[in-house]
Parts: structure tokens; C-alpha cells; sequence
């Protein structure tokens, strides 16, 4: 029997998109299979390594545990819409490079995606925030000091810049990872 399929509608890195989706399909699957962003990873499936996180309305969420239904009339962000307009990379990506915060890279667009939430609500975090908003991101290879210290240096950057990406409206509405 073939599983019901709908359409949804949502914005992905600022661009409206149409894609059609089964009920059971998760939100990484549709990243995936539908419109081939590839940036978000599975790791461990049950939202425990962080690998798949994406924004969504501008929270950090585990893709891996969101149905792609739910994400119908929502903004998405994604790694791959991190970058500037121009294509230059952000200022948070650049740190992540300049402070040797990554390194197999598996972990890294959950990571900075993490930070990006974190930046969005708090754009001057101190060291315990950028603790707490990467909790739910796993890292087998950094040690996680070049990570915090990536982050707090982009929070730095960006703030003299004036260059954080206002926050949408329902970011930071509630903590945790699901939808």
C-alpha cells in the first residue's frame, strides 16, 4: 500500500519552495531526497548526536526526529544558506576554519547551525551559553574548545559588525531540539 503523500510548502535559505512528501518522511529524508541539500547528516537517527540539526522558524531542531509535514508554511535554514548573499562565507564560518574548530567535518554544519540559533538569540553569549547551545551536538574529533572558542569569536565579530541575522520571530521560543 503506498503511503499518503502531500504537498508542503515552506521557505528554504529565504527561497519559497513546493515539494511533495510521504506522511513518515522525515524532514532530513526531504533535505536529502527532495531538494538535494546535503549539508545536514545522519548520525545516529534518534536525535542524540546532533549531525542533522537545521533551523527551523529559526530554532535549532534535530531533522532526523521532525516529520517534513511539520515543516509545511515554515522557514527552514540550513548549512547550505549559512554563506553570505555574495558567497563569501559568514563570519561564524570563518571562525570555525581560523580556530581549527573543525575537523572530519561530520559534526560541523550541526554545530554552526547550533551557534547560528544561539547568535540569532543572543548575539554577545558568554562561554557557558556556547556550552549549553552545542550540548546536543556530538564531536568525536575537536575536543570542543576550538568549537566555543570559534563561536565566541564569530559573536565578537559579528556584534562589532553589526552583522547578525535578526532573529525570526519565533526564534528562541522554547529550548530543545524537536519541532
Amino acid at each position: 500500500m503506498e503511503a499518503t503523500r502531500r504537498t508542503i510548502r515552506l521557505v528554504v535559505n529565504g527561497k519559497p519552495r513546493s515539494i511533495e512528501v510521504a506522511a513518515h518522511e522525515t524532514l532530513l529524508a526531504a533535505l536529502k531526497e527532495r531538494l538535494y541539500l546535503t549539508g545536514a547528516k545522519e548520525g545516529c537517527g534518534v536525535g542524540e548526536c546532533g549531525a542533522c540539526t537545521v533551523l527551523l522558524d529559526g530554532r535549532a531542531v534535530n531533522a532526523c526526529l521532525v516529520l517534513a509535514v511539520e515543516a509545511d508554511g515554515r522557514e527552514l535554514g540550513t548549512i547550505e544558506g549559512e554563506a553570505r548573499p555574495d558567497g563569501s562565507l559568514s563570519a561564524l564560518q570563518r571562525a570555525f576554519i581560523d580556530h581549527a574548530a573543525l575537523q572530519c567535518g561530520f559534526c560541523t554544519p550541526g554545530m554552526v547551525l547550533s551557534a547560528r540559533a544561539l547568535l540569532r538569540r543572543n548575539p554577545r553569549p558568554s562561554r557557558e551559553e556556547i556550552v549549553e547551545a552545542i550540548a546536543g551536538n556530538l564531536c568525536r574529533c575537536t575536543g570542543y574548545e576550538p568549537v566555543i572558542d570559534a563561536i565566541a569569536a564569530a559573536a565578537e565579530e559579528e556584534a562589532a559588525e553589526g552583522s547578525v541575522v535578526p532573529p525570526a520571530a519565533s526564534a528562541g521560543a522554547g529550548e530543545g531540539r524537536g519541532p
